[in-house]
């Protein structure tokens, strides 16, 4: 698994940026901020949940991401939304893609042809650029919870385990569980199953992790270079571990994995107001 610095983070100085970009990726389960300056530096972001109340999130979401660049709204040049509730906010005038964004956000890290595969809180996506950065395909599972974070989160209640310890137990596992099903209903009562049957904690969150992945992958087919993006992907990080043992090559992963979207989003802001 490779992590790439770049776009480099500054959020340690306290030198004040007088003109920035901000990118508002508002999902069905985070919103997320990210400022750029004009060397498209990451010099300020925050995640959130948004609650009830997209607006109010993002508000907050930016309001800590200015606080960590030592800016304020004046300072800012543009702004653009994206995500799931992109219309929800109030400070934005333009909005763009999920896709677009995600792209955008990727490409500047590897600016080489890759695949992407995001996996979301509620979707997950497969996203090809070529080696300039267009876009050549895409696809998006909306239809179903199966393979993304609502999923894992359902696994974890299901198991009283709280979420942010799935990925050190999956580590522990010495023999994975498999999971029959794809489907998050019926893959919950199959892991019931299991614990009934005596089956060792860490093998079957294994198993749910494998589930995951064998659920994206299935979706498209990959191309060389494969970049892992995605707030699941960023907490649990045997899962893209567990991918490189698949795909049998090395996993590409931002050093921000949840903030592609708004890092994407910041670079529409910044080419839109040039």
């Amino acid at each position: 698994m490779t992590q790439v610095s770049h776009p480099q983070s500054t959020e340690d100085s306290p030198r004040p940026t007088p003109n920035i970009f901000v990118g508002i990726d508002v999902g069905a389960s985070r919103t997320k901020v990210a400022i750029l300056d004009y060397e498209k530096n990451l010099i300020g972001h925050a995640v959130k949940k948004p609650g009830t109340d997209f607006s109010n999130s993002a508000e907050a979401c930016l309001s800590a991401s200015l606080k960590m660049a030592h800016s304020s709204k004046r300072d800012i040049v543009s702004a653009v939304s994206t995500g799931y509730g992109r219309k929800n906010v109030s400070f934005t005038k333009e909005t763009k893609t999920e896709i677009g964004c995600h792209a955008m956000g990727c490409y500047l890290n590897f600016p080489i042809a890759i695949t992407i595969i995001d996996i979301g809180g509620q979707d997950n996506k497969i996203i090809k650029l070529n080696e300039e950065g267009r876009r050549i395909s895409f696809k998006m599972n909306r239809k179903c919870a199966a393979g993304t974070g609502a999923f894992l989160e359902e696994i974890s209640a299901r198991l009283d385990i709280p979420l942010e310890k799935m990925d050190r137990l999956a580590g522990q596992s010495e023999n994975m569980v498999k999971l029959g099903s794809f489907c998050t209903v019926f893959s919950a009562t199959e892991v019931l199953e299991n614990i009934r049957k005596g089956k060792k904690i860490p093998d079957i969150v294994k198993g749910v992790f494998f589930s995951v992945i064998r659920r994206v992958l299935e979706m498209d087919s990959l191309t060389e270079n494969v970049v892992m993006t995605g707030g699941v992907v960023a907490h649990n990080r045997n899962l893209v571990k567990m991918t490189e043992e698949i795909i049998k090559r090395e996993v590409l992963v931002p050093k921000h994995p949840q903030l592609t979207g708004a890092i994407g989003a910041a670079l529409y802001a910044m080419e839109d107001s040039l």
